[in-house]
C-alpha cells in the first residue's frame, strides 16, 4: 500500500529528475561551441505505480535516458555535401590561381609577346641586313622563350605544390582513422550490454567522419539504425557494426584501420602514389577510387601517376594545362627550326635523339612526316649551285648502305644535279654525313659543307618540300630534329633562343642564301603566324595556328576556372542549406537551453516543496503520538 515513506521517494524522484535536467542542460550551454557536439535531452516516463486497494497510485518519475539530438540521414548528406564542398572549394581556389597565369585579357603575357616576336620579323624582313633589327629579333625572341618557361613553370609548381598537400593531407587521414578506430572501441566498451549511448563519444566519432569527408570524401557504414521519438520528433542512431569506407576500400573496420600508404619513386621531382594495405599486406593502387573532398580535388588537378616508373602523371586539369603548353611551344619550335633550316651554313647538328639509324623514321617518336626535302648547296654569291630531293617513306632509315632507302644513302649517292654532266660539283661531293652515337646513349647526325667546299664560301640548307601550299604539308624533318636551330629546346620549360644566337644575335639570317638583301627566310617567319599546324596534345589533336594553340590554352583554363566558380556556389548553396537544416536539429540553441533551465529550477523547487510537505506531515504525526 501507498505510504507517506512513498511520498518522499516520488519527491525524491522528482528531484533527481530536475537536477540531471539541470546537469544536462549546463552540460549543452558549455559546449554550445565545441565542434561536433550535439544538444542532449533528458527523457523521463512515469514509474511503475504502486498497485492497492483504490487503484494504481504514482509511483514518482524515473529517469529512461539521455538522449543527443542527432538524425543519421541528415547527418549523412551533410557529410557528402560538406565532401563536395572541400573538393570544390580547393578545386576553385587552385584555378584560381592557375587564371593568374595567362592574363590575355589585358593585353600583356604570351600572346602580346608572340605579336611583337612577329612584328620583328617583319621589320626584319623590311631590313635583312640591319644588325640593330637583328639584336632586337633576338631579345624580342627570348623575352617569347622566357614568357613562355615561367608560366610553364608556374603551372608546374602548382602540380608540385598541391602534390605536396597530398601527402600532409594522407598522412591527416591516417592519423584520423587511427583515432576512428580507437573511439569505436570505445563506444563498444561504454555501451556493452545497452545500459545507456555513450553521446560525447559518438559526438567524437561523428566529428572525426565530417574531418574524413572533407578530406577524403569518406563515408560510413553502420549497422541498423534505430528510430527514438521519444526526445525529439526525427532522432535516429545507428547501432552494429561500422565501416569507414572509400569507395570500396575499409580504411576503418570497428575497432582496426588500415593506413593508405604513399610513396614515390627515386626521384624527388616524382609523383606521390597511393596504395591501400589489404590485411594480408598487399599493396592495392587506390588513386582512381579517391574521387571527393581535398585530396579527391588534388588528385583531380594533379592527375594520376602513370602505370611506368617516371613518376609522372598523365591526366588532371593542371597536366592538360601543361601538356597543352608543351604542345604548343613544341610546335613553334619546331615549325620555327623546320624553315629556319632553309637559311645557308656550313654546319647543321640535330638533337640528341633516342632513336636506332636503322628504324625506319617514321615508326620512331619523332614528329617526321611522309614527303620529302631538298638539300641545297649555295656558291660565295649566294647562287645555288647543287639541289637534290630526299624522299623519307616508310622504309626510310637514318643511315644505310649505298641504294638504300636511307637518308644518308640519298644523300651519298653519285648522281648529276644540275644536269651537267659533271659528276664533281653535285650534292654528295659538298655534303659529309655523320651518325654519332654519344656516352649518354643517345644518338644524332651532323650534315657539314666538305672543308675544302667551305673554304670556297660554299654552304648548304634544307629546304622542305610543300604537298600544297600550306607549311604543314611537309616532311618536318629538319623540325623534328632540331638540324639548324633557331630556338633550342623541345617544350615549354625548357624553349629558348639558339645559344649560339644568344652569343651572336648578328648572325640571325633573313634569307636564304648568304646574298645581300635576301629576305626570303624573314618573310616565311612573318607568313608562319598565319599557317594551320597540327598541335598533339595525348589523344587530341588540335588543327590551329601558333596563336590559336596559344588560345586553345588560355581558353581552357579560363572556361575551367569558371566552371569551378559556378559549381562551387551551387555546392555552397546546397551545403549551406543542409548544415542549417543539420544545426537546427543537433546544435544547442542558448535561448532554448536557457528556458530549459528555468523549466527545471521551477521543477526542481516544485519537488523541493513536496518533500517539504511530508516533512510537516511527519511532524503531525509525531505531534499526535505525544
Amino acid at each position: 500500500m501507498s505510504s507517506i515513506f512513498n511520498t518522499l521517494s516520488i519527491g525524491y524522484s522528482g528531484l533527481n529528475a530536475a537536477q540531471i535536467g539541470v546537469d544536462t542542460t549546463s552540460h549543452n550551454i558549455t559546449n554550445a561551441e565545441s565542434d561536433g557536439y550535439t544538444r542532449q535531452r533528458v527523457v523521463t516516463a512515469a514509474s511503475t505505480p504502486v498497485l492497492t486497494s483504490p487503484g494504481s497510485v504514482g509511483n514518482g518519475t524515473t529517469i529512461m535516458d539521455i538522449e543527443r539530438i542527432f538524425d543519421s540521414f541528415v547527418y549523412e548528406r551533410y557529410t557528402g555535401l560538406a565532401s563536395d564542398k572541400e573538393f570544390s572549394d580547393f578545386t576553385k581556389s587552385t584555378l584560381e590561381e592557375l587564371s593568374t597565369y595567362f592574363p590575355e585579357i589585358a593585353n600583356v603575357g604570351i600572346k602580346s609577346d608572340l605579336q611583337e616576336y612577329y612584328n620583328m620579323w617583319q621589320s626584319f624582313a623590311d631590313n635583312p641586313d640591319n644588325d640593330a633589327i637583328k639584336i632586337a629579333l633576338a631579345k624580342q625572341a627570348e623575352t617569347l622563350s622566357s614568357s613562355i618557361s615561367n608560366v610553364q613553370n608556374k603551372v608546374l609548381a602548382l602540380q608540385s605544390s598541391i602534390n605536396e598537400q597530398l601527402s600532409s593531407s594522407i598522412d591527416e587521414v591516417n592519423l584520423l582513422a587511427k583515432e576512428l578506430a580507437q573511439v569505436n572501441i570505445s563506444i563498444d566498451t561504454s555501451e556493452a550490454g545497452d545500459a545507456y549511448t555513450a553521446n560525447d563519444l559518438r559526438d567524437k566519432r561523428n566529428s572525426i567522419e565530417l574531418r574524413l569527408a572533407k578530406l577524403i570524401g569518406a563515408d560510413s557504414i553502420t549497422g541498423q539504425i534505430q528510430s527514438n521519438t521519444s526526445a525529439y520528433n526525427s532522432v535516429n542512431e545507428s547501432s552494429g557494426s561500422y565501416t569507414l569506407n572509400i569507395n570500396g576500400f575499409n580504411i576503418v573496420d570497428g575497432g582496426t584501420y588500415h593506413p593508405i600508404h604513399i610513396a614515390r619513386n627515386d626521384s624527388q621531382s616524382a609523383f606521390f602514389e597511393l596504395s591501400y594495405e589489404r590485411q594480408d599486406g598487399t599493396l592495392i593502387p587506390m588513386e582512381e577510387s579517391i574521387t571527393g573532398g581535398r585530396i579527391g580535388a588534388i588528385l583531380n588537378l594533379r592527375g594520376n601517376v602513370t602505370t611506368d616508373a617516371s613518376g609522372t602523371t598523365s591526366t588532371g586539369v593542371l597536366q592538360k594545362v601543361a601538356d597543352q603548353m608543351d604542345a604548343f611551344a613544341a610546335g613553334l619550335i619546331e615549325t620555327t627550326n623546320n624553315l629556319y633550316a632553309s637559311s645557308s651554313t656550313t654546319k647543321m647538328e640535330s638533337n640528341n635523339i633516342d632513336i636506332n639509324e636503322d628504324v625506319p623514321i617514321l615508326n620512331t617518336s619523332l614528329n617526321i612526316k611522309s614527303g620529302s626535302f631538298d638539300m641545297v648547296i649555295y656558291d660565295v654569291d649566294g647562287n645555288v649551285s647543287a639541289r637534290r630531293t630526299v624522299n623519307i617513306d616508310y622504309a626510310t632509315t637514318m643511315s644505310g648502305i649505298a641504294g638504300s632507302n636511307s637518308i644518308q644513302a640519298q644523300i651519298e649517292a653519285q648522281g648529276d644535279d644540275n644536269s651537267d654532266g659533271n659528276a664533281n660539283n653535285d650534292v654528295d661531293d659538298y655534303i659529309n654525313y655523320h651518325w654519332a652515337t654519344y656516352t649518354d646513349g643517345n644518338n644524332g647526325i651532323e650534315f657539314s659543307i666538305d672543308p675544302s667546299s667551305a673554304a670556297k664560301g660554299f654552304t648548304f640548307a634544307i629546304e622542305d618540300n610543300l604537298r600544297n601550299s600550306s607549311f604543314d604539308s611537309g616532311s618536318n624533318f629538319a623540325g623534328a630534329l632540331g638540324l639548324n636551330k633557331f630556338f633550342d629546346g623541345d617544350s615549354a620549360k625548357n624553349i629558348n633562343l639558339n645559344y649560339e644566337l644568344r652569343g651572336n644575335p648578328t648572325a640571325i639570317r633573313g634569307g636564304k642564301s648568304s646574298a645581300s638583301g635576301d629576305n626570303t627566310l624573314a618573310l616565311n617567319m612573318v607568313q608562319q603566324q598565319f599557317e594551320v599546324y597540327n598541335f598533339s596534345v595525348g589523344r587530341e589533336t588540335y588543327n590551329s595556328t601558333i596563336y590559336g594553340m596559344f588560345d586553345v590554352v588560355a581558353t581552357h583554363v579560363g572556361v575551367t576556372t569558371n566552371e569551378a566558380i559556378l559549381k562551387n556556389q551551387s555546392v555552397s548553396a546546397q551545403f549551406n542549406a543542409t548544415e542549417m537544416e543539420y544545426s537546427s536539429i543537433s546544435k544547442v540553441s542558448i535561448d532554448e537551453e536557457l528556458t530549459n533551465l528555468i523549466k527545471y529550477q521551477t521543477s526542481y523547487g516544485a519537488a523541493s516543496k513536496i518533500i517539504t510537505t511530508v516533512d510537516e506531515m511527519m511532524q503531525t504525526l509525531l505531534g499526535l503520538k505525544q
